[in-house]
């Protein structure tokens, strides 16, 4: 007896169930699931797409980077660093990474992973934005400042550049220089100009106490 096509089977059951049978399928409804915010099934989809494309280092980054945001850092570690070991020029996956070691607060790491990836990528935007995120934390004003500048010359519509050259003015006393980087930073994303938002910045990877210096920028500029 010839085995029907599987699609023409769920059809004939009544089933709806979507069945996919390749790992772009199974990566493309992870992302749709990922826009709205259904990490879970996401992950079960991006972990679907691993299991037929094992050696697809994409595949590891979007699983990774889905693990990260559902606070699944262990796995995200793992999955990236895997992505890592199939294309050791991966700048996705070294960037990824990177934020995971930058919100775990191994700093030192962050620092590492986001330098090799700059070196890979010199136009590399977001890993100057972190590395000055990173930098700042180690109370390394100077390199925060430039990389946040670096960052702000590649992609000068993102006010998150800005923000973090603001914290590294005001962590030096610079205070006209902060106030007004942070300015520039409120007009591109006015969001930003109240204190009640700006637990906001946590998703583009800022620190609490980066975060509450930005709430004391923000209360010296109303005075």
């Amino acid at each position: 007896m010839t085995a029907l096509p599987l699609p023409l089977a769920i059809a004939l059951l009544g089933l709806t169930v979507p069945v996919y049978a390749n790992a772009v399928d199974h990566r493309l409804a992870g992302l749709a699931l990922r826009a709205e915010e259904r990490f879970p099934e996401a992950i079960a989809e991006f972990e679907q797409a691993v299991a037929l494309e094992p050696k697809q280092s994409s595949n590891y980054v979007l699983l990774g980077w889905t693990q990260h945001l559902y606070g699944q850092s262990e796995s995200a570690a793992n999955s990236l660093w895997q992505a890592i070991y199939l294309q050791p020029r991966s700048v996705e996956a070294y960037n990824a990474l990177g934020i995971v070691y930058l919100v775990r607060g191994e700093l030192n790491h962050a620092v590492v992973l986001h330098s090799w990836s700059a070196l890979l990528k010199p136009d590399n935007e977001i890993a100057y934005f972190n590395l000055s995120l990173a930098y700042h934390r180690q109370q390394m004003y100077n390199l925060a400042l430039h990389y946040a500048r670096s960052a702000s010359s590649l992609e000068p519509d993102n006010p998150h550049p800005l923000i973090a050259q603001a914290l590294a003015h005001w962590d030096q006393q610079e205070r006209d220089s902060a106030l007004s980087a942070l300015r520039q930073g409120i007009n591109l994303q006015p969001l930003y100009g109240s204190p009640q938002n700006l637990d906001q910045l946590k998703k583009a990877g800022f620190h609490d106490t980066q975060i509450a210096t930005v709430s004391n920028m923000l209360e010296s500029m109303s005075k």
